[in-house]
């Protein structure tokens, strides 16, 4: 394992991969789309360049939605685990869920995108 690189899996371990830093930021997004998709108030991302991603493992098992017009959600097929997000608007760019990090991601989280649709049910700071 390299110090260079992220890590991560889905739940089902079917799908590994690895992210080449450096993370250009790293965010929650309250946007209704994450919450549906994560099941969850936010969807949470660390942003690296696409050209630096590697499937290790279960390439096949990875699924694409296509959410909007530039949008895609990639997910295990398997167990569901949401791994990535990209825009073909930014093809140079992907986003990894935190979530899915091995070990957890221990850098800064500088943005929060969509506050106004942030849960009521989750605490304010």
């Amino acid at each position: 394992m390299s110090a260079a690189d992220l890590h991560g899996s889905c739940l089902c371990g079917g799908v590994r991969y690895r992210a080449a830093l450096p993370v250009a930021h790293a965010s929650h997004c309250y946007c209704t789309m994450f919450q549906k998709q994560h099941g969850a108030a936010a969807g949470s991302y660390a942003n690296v360049p696409s050209s630096g991603l590697v499937i290790e493992q279960g390439a096949e098992l990875l699924t694409e939605y296509a959410s909007s017009g530039h949008g895609r959600r990639s997910f295990c097929r398997v167990c569901g685990s949401t791994l990535f997000w990209r825009s073909t608007e930014s093809p140079d760019r992907i986003a990894i869920t935190l979530g899915t990090l091995e070990p957890e991601y221990t850098g800064p989280v500088e943005r929060e995108w969509f506050v106004e649709h942030k849960p009521a049910w989750l605490p304010r700071a």
